[in-house]
């Protein structure tokens, strides 16, 4: 079932493998296990999907089963092959292959069947009530629903009507079809229920053959039950809608899936809506579904994550019966502890300050061994190129330097990563803005490597490129895309798109790169040495390099200075 790679399944325990393991000691499904995945595609796939795709095909790997994936693809006005397209794209790019591609149109005639039969057994009716009045005759938690006036049609007068909806002869919004259970029932979704409604929509799959479509809750059980599914594992909102999941299967006496719910995640900083999301896409508030500061898959695929983070993350976060808000930096750090074991590093300044070493050899070009990655010996070296004109971060210098600053400052020595061990001698500033644009500073040139021979210690090592070597290249800087870490507790009343982040993008357009990059093609990734990782973007060309920030790293300084702010 899994592709090439097979995603090692968690060894951590849950409650849903309790459920599994007594059912397997039961002998019940006789020792079965089939999950699917059956979403909509009415939208990209975003993180909380994830979680439960690692859940559905984990689980079918862990006991030696089988994982469908199935399109619910019932609602024909919302629905598109662009959408089928990147779900299946997603879920092969965290690591799994499904063992059945099934939609739920594909079973629309053995559904309306059902349909037909419930009717006859006197548990589904034809309802000509408006939405509104439907809604009304509901009641509420705390007030019993009423029956409509068509709630006692005779089962000839519903199969007519049933069959002729079928025909087209409706318009859409005349009838629909409910089922026929308890108005007075606790439960609300158990108060005669929507089946079917009329929808005079091409389907992107049936075209124009059927004008009524049935409902998910409808839909959802009877594919279950066609496909043999042994455990249909929902999020937690569908934990209200399992006694009708199971009257519906109960009624025909049907095989009978197990339905479980679980917690959907939830992540600080993200707004996991598909309608909202959809939103943001068609007012330009964000270039696509596949913007990097989205939290689809497409997204933070082409931000640089990778699936191996994405599994390691769904694994850590683990699966309980309680919602609740995850804070995205396990996220990161997941995304941290991936890249800091495959990525080649590099040096790369994207704030450049020109540093001259006034005692360095004008044409003197040294090539300087770099390890490409120290959690990994056999990505090997590289040769660097110093020379005597370089690029510093400029927030690696300050001409007075703060407390606990150890940084480059005039009179200070710092160490050169790779290189030598340099002392800012003075500053060259604008004249016309008492801007900083040049520093000269001199050169030990007996501490090639960084180390000097009489032992004297220096506190800091600092990144720089070569100047007359380095690349250009835009680089992309993403933050979270909503200044609120809690979305949900936007204040009633006003637009959810009024929290989001002004600086969720900040394009640096002449960062300067180690010339190493240069042969780094879109989706290739690295460590940006002290900045953090970065992947190239699917919008680089020969010439014009651009990188996005995927993740940042550690720093203590920016630590320092916000724990200073507090």
């Amino acid at each position: 079932m899994p592709m090439e790679e097979t995603p090692a399944p968690s060894s951590a325990t849950n409650f849903i493998r309790d459920i599994i393991d007594a059912d397997n000691e039961s002998g019940r499904f006789d020792r079965r296990v089939h999950t699917r995945f059956p979403p909509e595609p009415n939208g990209y796939l975003h993180i909380g999907h994830a979680k439960s795709i690692c859940l559905n095909f984990g689980l079918a790997i862990k006991y030696g089963g089988q994982c469908n994936l199935r399109f619910d693809d019932t609602n024909p006005t919302k629905e598109d092959v662009e959408y089928v397209d990147s779900i299946k794209e997603d879920v092969r790019w965290l690591g799994f292959q499904w063992d059945h591609l099934f939609y739920a149109s594909d079973y629309f005639e053995t559904i309306f069947r059902f349909a037909e039969t419930l009717i006859a057994k006197g548990l589904a009716y034809v309802d000509s009530c408006s939405t509104d009045e439907i809604r009304q005759l509901r009641g509420t938690l705390t007030v019993h629903g009423k029956p409509g006036p068509w709630r006692d049609r005779t089962v000839a007068e519903n199969l007519d009507l049933f069959r002729r909806m079928r025909a087209g002869e409706f318009p859409d919004g005349a009838h629909v079809l409910r089922a026929k259970i308890d108005l007075a029932h606790t439960n609300m979704n158990m108060r005669d229920p929507l089946l079917y409604r009329i929808r005079h929509a091409e389907h992107h799959r049936t075209g124009n053959t059927w004008c009524i479509y049935p409902l998910y809750d409808f839909t959802h059980g009877y594919s279950d039950s066609i496909e043999r599914i042994t455990h249909s594992i929902c999020t937690l909102e569908f934990e209200n809608h399992r006694p009708l999941y199971d009257w519906l299967i109960d009624v025909l006496e049907l095989y009978h899936p197990q339905q479980i719910e679980f917690a959907r995640l939830n992540l600080t900083h993200m707004m996991m809506s598909k309608r909202k999301l959809l939103e943001l896409v068609e007012t330009n508030s964000v270039s696509g579904w596949d913007d990097p500061r989205m939290p689809t898959l497409a997204g933070i695929r082409r931000r640089g994550y990778t699936p191996e983070a994405m599994r390691a993350f769904c694994d850590e976060i683990g699966v309980t019966k309680f919602n609740g808000l995850t804070e995205i930096v396990v996220l990161e750090n997941a995304i941290r502890a991936d890249l800091n074991k495959r990525s080649n590093r590099a040096m790369a300044v994207i704030n450049p300050i020109k540093v001259v070493i006034d005692n360095y050899p004008d044409d003197l070009v040294e090539e300087l061994e770099a390890v490409n990655n120290p959690e990994d010996p056999a990505a090997g070296t590289r040769l660097v190129p110093f020379s005597k004109v370089l690029y510093i971060e400029r927030d690696d210098f300050m001409e007075i330097p703060a407390k606990q600053f150890f940084r480059l400052s005039p009179g200070r020595e710092v160490r050169l990563r790779w290189g030598y061990l340099i002392t800012c001698q003075s500053v060259v500033k604008d004249p016309s803005t008492d801007e900083i644009i040049e520093l000269r500073c001199t050169y030990d040139p007996l501490t090639r490597g960084g180390n000097a021979p009489d032992g004297r210690k220096v506190k800091s090592t600092i990144h720089w490129v070569s100047a007359a070597h380095a690349m250009t290249a835009e680089v992309r800087l993403y933050d979270h895309l909503f200044k609120l870490a809690d979305v949900s507790e936007i204040p009633e009343g006003e637009h959810w798109k009024n929290w989001l982040n002004p600086a969720s993008l900040v394009v640096v357009p002449s960062a300067k790169l180690e010339r190493s990059l240069a042969t780094f093609k879109p989706g290739d990734r690295c460590q940006f040495e002290r900045l953090g990782y970065f992947c190239v973007d699917k919008e680089s060309t020969p010439g014009k390099p651009v990188f996005n920030r995927t993740v940042t790293l550690k720093d203590e300084w920016t630590k320092i200075q916000k724990k200073k702010g507090s």
